[in-house]
């Protein structure tokens, strides 16, 4: 890792006057333009299948950092072994107001607030349609529009899937973001009954079942967490994502609102990770604080099957995929 960190990470975070979100922007577009990977980095022992979907190795990359899918052709050759795009909207949306994204390097953490800025699911679609099926698992985060009342999110909801529906292994129902007003109370029994029920309902009439996953929040009490497993459990939910960014500050002083990523997020999503997994018997991907590579392998010892990066990506640049792919071999 020396060498990004070193060097690359230094320049990267001095561009556009350290704008953290001017950076994103540009890295996407450098991203675009490299050749599309052709294959899966899938080391011996790297392979897993779970929710009945191939992955060539185990280390993914988190919705958020790529949400239109701008660079899809780039990430596998970056070494995941799956690609989460979104959290996708079903209008186009231009998120909150800027600035909105930032870091906090001592604690190799990250505040955002970008409020699922995105060009929405049917833009998304014809993407997708237009690049044709990459060499690793596709996962689609969707999420609730602004603009939409969550009396009329479950049509929202499924309005994106419905346009996203064949594009994707798998879907992430993203209901746990801190950015979007409302959007958590879709977490509770009703709401999350109501939106599981249709999207279920939605895929018989598209063509048959496809994995869908629920995006949990670390916030969330175990009895509330409890609450949600019934409803995953009682609806055949494929799995579940532990977990989103945190409302909380551990060991951070930034007055920034927005949720939290990063380092100090390992503890409690290590905790959730461990509680929903053992409490559910779902496969849950694990994501929140890999920073290092044996962080990757703390969070399957906790009952994660896979893991996602995001923030540790930032500080730690393609090494830390690799090297979170090695740390995890031996698991297999």
């Amino acid at each position: 890792m020396r060498l990004y960190e070193r060097a690359v990470r230094p320049a990267l975070f001095r561009l556009n006057g350290g704008d953290a979100e001017s950076v994103h922007e540009r890295t996407l577009r450098m991203l675009a333009r490299l050749p599309r990977a052709r294959r899966a980095y899938s080391p011996p022992g790297a392979r897993r299948t779970v929710f009945g979907i191939d992955f060539p190795n185990p280390v993914g990359l988190a919705a958020g950092m790529d949400k239109d899918g701008r660079a899809l052709g780039a990430w596998p050759r970056l070494g995941f072994g799956f690609v989460e795009v979104g959290t996708v909207t079903r209008h186009a949306q231009p998120g909150n107001e800027r600035p909105r994204l930032f870091r906090l390097p001592e604690q190799e953490a990250i505040v955002n607030r970008m409020g699922f800025n995105n060009a929405g699911a049917e833009a998304l679609a014809a993407r997708l349609r237009a690049l044709g099926p990459l060499p690793v698992p596709l996962g689609i985060s969707l999420g609730k529009s602004k603009i939409t009342p969550l009396t009329g999110a479950v049509e929202d909801y499924v309005h994106s899937f419905r346009q996203l529906y064949g594009l994707g292994s798998y879907f992430a129902v993203n209901v746990s973001s801190p950015n979007t007003p409302g959007l958590r109370e879709l977490q509770d029994k009703a709401h999350l009954s109501a939106l599981l029920g249709a999207l279920r309902t939605e895929a018989q009439g598209l063509g048959g079942p496809v994995p869908v996953l629920v995006k949990v929040a670390p916030d969330l009490t175990d009895a509330a967490l409890g609450d949600l497993l019934d409803v995953c459990l009682g609806l055949d939910v494929a799995g579940l994502i532990a977990t989103n960014t945190t409302i909380e500050r551990p060991g951070v002083t930034t007055t920034e609102a927005g949720g939290l990523s990063g380092r100090p997020l390992a503890p409690r999503a290590l905790e959730v990770v461990r509680f929903v997994a053992k409490e559910s018997g779902l496969p849950v991907i694990g994501v929140g604080g890999i920073t290092r590579p044996d962080d990757a392998q703390r969070m399957l010892d906790a009952g994660a099957a896979l893991v996602q990066l995001y923030t540790g990506f930032i500080y730690h640049g393609p090494a830390l995929v690799r090297g979170a792919v090695a740390s995890t071999r031996s698991a297999t």
